[in-house]
């Protein structure tokens, strides 16, 4: 770094003697000794002369730097051979902690609000391939698609949470933090595209702001099945050389996606068989009554239907409930069919819901009982009738746009629930693999390591050595470190998504677009809600002061090879 600040200066004071010869003392030392006044031609020889010597200085001095840059990476590389002991040494993250992007005192949090699809809810692998079924079954019995279509089948290793699909174009993206495309992160159909196919698709790997109006996050759990389909609808049209439009493709899978949700189909399907979809979790039920027992209030406001609700739940809680227990006991106010996000924008009444009856009352609802169902309704009329204001008012949700992006702005709190933190034992296989724990490991940490160590020889050569890209020296190292570099990158993407790489992380390092929003719209994010049973009621969360944007990021110090 001292080097690196001291040769601007050393080049400025080889051009100064290049192109000024001498001070002007020199000069008129000069004139007074010899009393004459130098020809042109010779003022530019001797200039010329005075240019080659400096010239051979510096590039001298270049040749030293990236002799020294070389040696680094040499040494480097013998510490590339063996894992560190160092390394084990290096602090671990938590699967079940808590990870704070903005501070948070848990004893002014007075209410707690729940979403119920997993949030409240876990479910196995099974449902996104039934998600996926159902979906493809209606997209070819009713919108026509070729009977072809039913002979795919849900791949689990395709897709991770927070793509993006371009209507226009019909490639499904991976984006960073700064909205630029991963180079190994774009896709037509199930066919990854080069880096020189994205420049002639987009003309630059920068998305900006008129092809963003052409794309949309798939950011929930329900997700991996939507990816999914359209990939392998787009790649069907491809290989069957037929002409489509990539915007009807989205159109139609969406809605079949949202028709087998809003029909009940895949509602149905689950409750006909519960221990095949939803996981048992008695965990849930000890944090719900804890935060009954410190005096909180508790709210449940879901997209889904009562009855699948109820449903669930009975299955899931029903091994620790008592007798004469029931789950709608643990909350204060249940709101079903809520149409998130338009539930916090619109003006929409509560509609009190008669279970026994299956149908909705007309009177109005001015006030919530504890031992009603209500459904639709807004946020305005929820303020108003429970006085539940701001931020004492923490709500948990899987969906960064529909569960907390208006909460957040509404001055909420907001926990998102992030399951890629921790994959649950016989959860969601389209899920990544638990990503913390492939953070942990010394196989991951040490190819991270190498990593960082090759973007500061990188760094360093760049900075130091501008005009001397022609040297056979400097252009064996650069493209060295960029193959180096390269197969670090490999390396970790493969211990995560065999696709899409890390959930959070893109190949290049960066964060990534999924991870930019969680930043954004989650107060504090965790794998699951129980996991505030780790935290004193009263804790104070505080967000870490060295962290770039995710806190659950451990950065590896290249300084673990080099004291070896």
């Amino acid at each position: 770094m001292v080097l690196h600040r001291s040769l601007p200066h050393l080049r400025s004071t080889l051009l100064r003697r290049s192109f000024f010869p001498g001070d002007r003392a020199g000069f008129s030392e000069g004139f007074r000794k010899y009393n004459v006044i130098a020809s042109p031609a010779q003022t530019v020889l001797k200039i010329e002369k005075k240019a080659i010597v400096s010239c051979e200085d510096y590039n001298s001095v270049m040749d030293d730097e990236i002799a020294k840059i070389r040696s680094e990476f040499d040494a480097a590389k013998l510490g590339f051979i063996k894992i560190p002991e160092a390394l084990k040494e290096t602090p671990k993250m938590n699967p079940k902690g808590i990870y704070v992007n903005k501070n948070l005192r848990l004893d002014n949090v007075q209410v707690y609000g729940f979403d119920y699809d997993y949030t409240l809810a876990h479910y196995s692998s099974n449902l996104q391939s039934l998600i996926y079924d159902l979906a493809k079954e209606h997209m070819v019995n009713e919108f026509r698609y070729p009977v072809f279509c039913m002979s795919f089948k849900y791949d689990p290793t395709f897709p991770i949470r927070g793509l993006y699909y371009d209507k226009q174009k019909g490639c499904l993206l991976k984006l960073d933090f700064f909205g630029s495309i991963e180079p190994d992160g774009c896709y037509f159909g199930r066919c990854k595209l080069s880096r020189k196919e994205i420049e002639e698709i987009y003309g630059t790997r920068h998305i900006g702001r008129d092809q963003a109006r052409g794309l949309v996050g798939l950011m929930d759990l329900f997700c991996f099945s939507e990816a999914c389909l359209i990939a392998d609808m787009v790649q069907h049209f491809v290989d069957a050389k037929l002409e489509f439009d990539a915007s009807y493709i989205y159109q139609d899978v969406n809605h079949a996606i949202q028709h087998v949700h809003r029909s009940g189909l895949v509602h149905r399907g689950i409750l006909s068989d519960p221990q095949r979809y939803l996981l048992k979790n008695d965990q849930v039920l000890r944090f719900l009554r804890m935060l009954r027992e410190k005096g909180k209030k508790l709210f449940l406001l879901t997209n889904s239907p009562y009855y699948f609700v109820d449903g669930g739940m009975h299955f899931m809680l029903e091994d620790s409930l008592g007798y004469r227990d029931s789950w709608r006991e643990l909350f204060d106010v249940v709101i079903a069919k809520a149409n998130k996000p338009d539930f916090y924008t619109s003006e929409h009444p509560f509609r009190c819901y008669d279970k026994e009856k299956d149908n909705l009352a007309f009177t109005k609802v001015d006030v919530f009982h504890p031992n009603k169902i209500y459904y639709h309704g807004c946020l305005k009329s929820f303020i108003q009738i429970t006085k539940w204001n701001g931020p004492e008012v923490i709500y948990f949700g899987d969906h960064l746009f529909s569960d907390l992006r208006w909460p957040s702005k509404a001055g909420w709190r907001t926990a998102a629930i992030i399951h890629e933190l921790e994959v649950l034992q016989n959860a969601c296989a389209s899920l990544n693999k638990n990503e913390i724990n492939i953070q942990n490991e010394d196989s991951y940490r040490f190819e991270q390591a190498k990593f960082h160590i090759i973007q500061e020889l990188l760094g360093k050569l760049h900075a130091t050595v501008t005009n001397s890209w022609g040297n056979v020296a400097c252009q064996s190292l650069l493209e060295e470190l960029n193959d180096e570099r390269q197969k670090a990158r490999r390396r970790m993407k493969r211990m995560f998504n065999k696709s899409f790489g890390a959930t959070f992380l893109t190949d290049t390092g960066q964060e990534s677009a999924f991870a930019y929003h969680i930043h954004q719209y989650a107060d504090v994010y965790t794998s699951k809600p129980e996991n505030f049973l780790l935290y004193p009621p009263e804790a104070w969360l505080h967000a870490p002061f060295d962290i770039k944007i995710m806190p659950h990021h451990v950065k590896v110090p290249s300084s673990l090879f080099k004291n070896q």
